[in-house]
């Protein structure tokens, strides 16, 4: 069997990967010619635990190579970004995606979206497939007989343990007929131990939405209530470890907002289906997407007060600008957004530290008053510590060096 994968992100390049070290011949499909590049070479081009040692293996024995134009394969998996746009789902990498795959089509392929789609996305991949190639019949709705299988699969996995979710995660699988399901059900047992649950075609689709939608929620109560004990001068960790003693209630922990592909987006996809019927879930984004802006407004008081006591240029440490801890991504970071705000300020040092990446990204890179450096020497410099994402590393620092410091823990490590 070959296996094609286009997409080679923080899911493709995984699942290109796993499936490659169970002995499938797979092709990666990028339009990046640096990651096509990088792949081929054994590398990787992201951080995530264990992948550079499987993609070096597989590579190595010739079982994974990367392209950037599609090749004729038995399975195609689409795992390319969805991101949302001026409020709206932006779909146009898989409609991309469909119109690379379209010409190297055959009779008995199977198509797996595993993108994270507003639902109707694999029934509008499927449209446009039949649209490109009329010689092939296509599950849309009427149709007797199918040459070309379409279903979709979302991704259920946690960065830092992509590899192991992979394999042991439960899937949720939903094809456009029962044969598509049928087909994408065996195509992931050949190297998921999770279970396999077939459903319809919108039911996955939605599934992960509301998967995502439903952290969110709790987030954004964790996050709420961090407001009202800063109102009302309780300490919030301390609150929400006495209340999670409470043997029916889990509490999450506040944050400076919400960031990754998923959480801070997936719930509005949702909101954009039915904007009139998702009131709680709007409600929780706003609250997440508020955060960022509180937290720039403690640091910000910090600065006033040092600048009224003679500080002309405070300097402002900023730990971590990832969306999660000990991870490389900084999609939708609540972290960088911050950091990125307190330079264009203007009138503050900024001294980052972030152990994942090995340059400053983004609005940080090219500024004289922004520097990248370890975490202690961040520390030593400012007058100002923000605890951005709780990397294990920073679990280390000396509760010493933060003596005399102005502190905005916004993970609790230091509570």
């Amino acid at each position: 069997m070959l296996i094609s994968v286009v997409g080679l992100g923080y899911i493709g390049l995984p699942t290109a990967a796993l499936l490659a070290s169970r002995g499938m011949r797979v092709v990666g499909v990028d339009i990046n010619p640096r990651v096509v590049e990088t792949v081929n070479k054994g590398l990787i081009h992201i951080v995530e635990a264990d992948l550079d040692a499987v993609v070096y293996s597989t590579v190595g024995k010739g079982l994974l190579r990367a392209v950037t134009d599609p090749e004729p394969a038995d399975v195609f998996v689409i795992a390319v970004p969805t991101p949302f746009r001026d409020g709206t789902p932006d779909i146009s990498y898989v409609e991309q995606a469909g119109h690379m795959i379209a010409p190297v089509l055959r009779a008995g392929n199977l198509v797996i979206l595993e993108s994270t789609s507003p639902v109707g996305t694999t029934e509008f991949l499927c449209r446009l497939l039949a649209e490109s190639r009329s010689d092939l019949k296509f599950p849309l709705a009427g149709a007797s007989e199918v040459d070309v299988c379409v279903a979709y699969c979302p991704e259920r996995v946690l960065p830092g343990k992509v590899l192991q979710e992979l394999v042991e995660n439960d899937r949720v699988i939903g094809g456009l007929t029962e044969r598509c399901t049928e087909r994408a059900i065996a195509f992931y047992r050949l190297f998921c131990e999770g279970e396999c649950l077939p459903t319809s075609v919108r039911t996955a689709e939605l599934c992960k939405l509301t998967e995502n939608a439903f952290r969110d929620v709790n987030i954004a109560f964790a996050n709420e209530l961090s407001l009202i004990c800063d109102r009302l001068g309780i300490d919030v960790w301390a609150l929400v470890r006495l209340a999670n003693h409470h043997p029916r209630v889990n509490i999450l922990q506040p944050g400076p907002g919400v960031g990754g592909h998923c959480i801070a987006v997936d719930p509005w996809f949702i909101v954009s289906s039915a904007p009139e019927q998702a009131r709680l879930i709007r409600t929780a984004r706003e609250v997440n997407d508020s955060k960022p802006g509180i937290v720039l407004g403690k640091i910000r008081g910090f600065a006033n007060e040092l600048k009224s006591n003679g500080v002309p240029r405070p300097g402002i440490a900023c730990l971590g600008l990832t969306f999660k801890a000990d991870v490389d991504d900084i999609r939708e970071s609540p972290a960088l957004a911050i950091s990125e705000e307190i330079t264009r300020w203007g009138d503050c040092d900024v001294f980052v530290a972030e152990p994942h990446l090995k340059e400053l990204p983004g609005d940080l890179a090219g500024k004289n008053h922004v520097i990248m450096m370890s975490a202690p020497d961040a520390i030593a410099r400012a007058e100002i510590v923000t605890l951005l994402v709780n990397h294990r590393q920073f679990f280390e620092i000396e509760r010493a060096s933060l003596a005399n410091k102005k502190i905005v823990d916004t993970r609790g490590v230091w509570a």
